[in-house]
Order: structure tokens, then C-alpha cells, then sequence
């Protein structure tokens, strides 16, 4: 048996060494895990703790400061640590597979956890991964002026790049059919109300349509997410193997904003189910010139709500104001986050067709 203290100081030790990655969450990436699963090796988030509880006969879990660590366990986790298990379990992740972040909602987490450790999905000997392809099934759909959701019929088409969707179970000719170049999904569990929520926007004759479709099951509609995902992939592979509007000065308007951190767009809408969206920003990276500042403009001043951020592109400026201080920052740091990133694959065809559409 070890001495409690001592084991504790080992272990905050262990979080915070160099070159290890133990001090961020080997699941979801957030920082300083105060969790690990002593069977794994690991250092995880209390969050990603409470997936890991759901398979024990895979991972065990224990607080890195509420729990008692034997000197055996203690130099398990020395042996081991957030890196090499990474390189164990996430060797051929493929590029269309969604990492999920620490801010992410719950399901993506989950089938992440899971597809790495109780499926080993992207271990080295793990069996071949083959691009999702073709798929069929029901899914939850909310109708478009009702606030029931209705069971229907979609269809993925992965060559031919379609996805469509039937009112009637049997039905023939498909009630819409969306290109996979004007598609994008995104999951909004809140917006939705439902913990497997998925958004599905699309354009059709000069508009932006949104879908709201859910699955019971977890696995299948993250399925259905990396599916789309894949596919677009490929499109966008094959279409953009490479890669102004002028100042707008009006009065505030309350608008429900919604952002798409996957594919760096801020989406914003009347009403929070509206099936269309009235605008976008597309956000780039800081390297591309677009930042994201605390405040309003000199000369601006917003009219209820107070606390103001502006959000900088190379052909204008973006101002908001938010009902309080706290969602103020909250909207700083997502921003942030996603403005410090490098654009990825998936960006491509956004950056090059999107500039801001937007209206303060």
C-alpha cells in the first residue's frame, strides 16, 4: 500500500510533466483533468470520467484527488500517460472522423470514447476501416411548421453525393434532395432539445434550409454525422483541390446566433427553430486577418444590451452586443478558439464561396 500524500503529489506531478499531454483531457482535450482511468493509463475530464463508468470492464476511473492510488496503479499511469495511449488507440483516425473538443455536446463525446476503446475503431491492428458509404434508415424529423418531430425515410447516396428524405415510408419520389456540396451538419442538442439533436443545413433556390432530426440511438445518428462528413470530404477533394461587402449601417437587431465551430460559420436566425437561417459569417483564422475584439467600435452604442464584441474580417467588421457580461465572454472564447485554429480540408469550399453575410 503507498502513502496517500505522497501518491497524490506523484500524480499532480505525472499531470503536469512535459511531453506527456497529461494536462489536457485524452478524450476531449479540455484542461487540467482532475480524473483518470487507471486501467487505460490516462488522464481524463470529470465529464468524459462519467462515459468511461459505462464500461468498466474497459476502463476504471478514479478522482486524481478524492481517491486513494496504490503505488502499483501510480507507476501504471507513469508507464503510460495521455500520448502513448493516444498512439495506441487513435493510430488511423481517418480525416473525416470528428474529434470532438471539450465544449462539444455529449453524444459526440460518447461514440468517440467508445468507437476508440470498447470498439477499437483506429488501432493499428484493429480491422480496415472502409469510408462509410451508402446509408438508409429513419430518422426523427421536426416539421417545418409544427413542433412535432415525425419519422422519416433518408437515403445517403456517398458516390453520387445526395442525401434524400421521404414523407411516405414507401414513397418513391423523395419529398427533398440535397448535394452534398450544399450541405453541412452540425450538432445543436440545446436548439433541438434532444441529446442526439442533429442540424442539418442546406441551400436550395437562393436559400438556406435547415433540418432538425434526432435518433434514439447515439451510434447511429453520429453515424449519420461522420457519413455526411466523409462525403463532403470527397467532394471537396475532387472540387477545390487547391484552395467585399461594404460597411451596413443600421439599427440593432435581436437575432438567435448559432456557431458552427466545425465549419468556422456563425449562423444567425429570427427564431431559434426557424427551418431557414437569415445570414452567416464565415470565420477564418487569425493568420487570415480576423479577430474577434472585447467592446464596441468608437461612436457605437448598442441599445439595451451593454456588453459589445466585434468580430474583424479582411472586408468588415461584425457587431454584437449580448444580454449580459457573462455570455459576453463566453462568446469571446469560442471565437477565440475557433479564429486560433488552421483552416482544415473541410474549410475549403466555405472559405472560398462564403464572405460575412450578416447585419448588425
Amino acid at each position: 500500500m503507498g502513502d496517500r500524500e505522497r501518491n497524490k503529489k506523484r500524480l499532480l506531478e505525472l499531470l503536469r510533466a512535459a511531453g506527456t499531454g497529461n494536462a489536457r483531457c485524452a478524450d476531449c482535450g479540455a484542461a487540467d483533468p482532475d480524473w483518470a482511468s487507471y486501467t487505460l493509463g490516462i488522464f481524463i475530464c470529470l465529464n468524459c470520467s462519467g462515459v468511461h463508468r459505462n464500461f468498466p470492464d474497459i476502463s476504471k476511473v478514479k478522482s486524481l484527488k478524492l481517491d486513494f492510488w496504490d503505488d502499483s496503479i501510480v507507476e501504471f499511469m507513469i508507464h503510460n500517460g495521455n500520448l502513448r495511449v493516444k498512439a495506441k488507440y487513435e493510430a488511423r483516425v481517418p480525416a473525416f472522423y470528428y474529434i470532438p473538443q471539450a465544449d462539444d455536446c455529449l453524444v459526440l463525446k460518447e461514440q468517440w470514447i467508445r468507437a476508440k476503446y470498447e470498439r477499437q475503431e483506429f488501432m493499428v491492428d484493429g480491422k480496415t476501416l472502409s469510408p462509410p458509404g451508402n446509408r438508409e434508415g429513419f430518422l426523427w424529423k421536426r416539421g417545418r411548421d409544427k413542433a412535432q418531430f415525425l419519422r422519416r425515410r433518408f437515403v445517403f447516396l456517398a458516390r453520387e453525393g445526395l442525401l434524400k428524405y421521404y414523407t411516405k415510408e414507401e414513397g418513391k419520389a423523395p419529398k427533398a434532395v440535397i448535394n452534398i456540396k450544399d450541405l453541412n451538419a452540425t450538432f445543436q442538442t440545446e436548439k433541438i432539445g434532444n441529446p442526439h439533436g442533429l442540424q442539418i443545413t442546406y441551400r436550395t433556390e437562393g436559400h438556406i434550409r435547415n433540418l432538425f432530426v434526432y435518433h434514439e440511438s447515439g451510434k447511429e445518428i453520429v453515424d449519420w454525422f461522420n457519413a455526411l462528413r466523409a462525403a463532403r470530404l470527397q467532394y471537396l477533394k475532387m472540387a477545390f483541390p487547391e484552395l467585399p461587402e461594404s460597411e451596413q449601417r443600421e439599427p440593432f437587431k435581436k437575432r438567435w446566433f448559432a456557431l458552427d465551430p466545425q465549419e468556422r460559420r456563425l449562423l444567425y436566425y429570427k427564431n431559434p427553430l426557424d427551418a431557414y437561417e437569415q445570414g452567416e459569417v464565415f470565420l477564418g483564422s487569425n493568420e487570415q486577418g480576423y479577430e474577434v475584439c472585447e467592446g464596441l467600435p468608437k461612436g457605437i452604442r448598442g441599445n439595451r444590451w451593454k456588453a459589445g464584441l466585434t468580430i474583424i474580417t479582411p472586408e468588415r467588421r461584425f457587431v454584437f452586443t449580448c444580454p449580459s457580461e457573462k455570455e459576453q465572454r463566453e462568446w469571446l472564447e469560442s471565437f477565440r478558439d475557433v479564429l486560433s485554429r488552421p483552416l482544415t480540408p473541410l474549410n475549403l469550399f466555405t472559405a472560398s464561396t462564403e464572405s460575412g453575410h450578416s447585419s448588425r
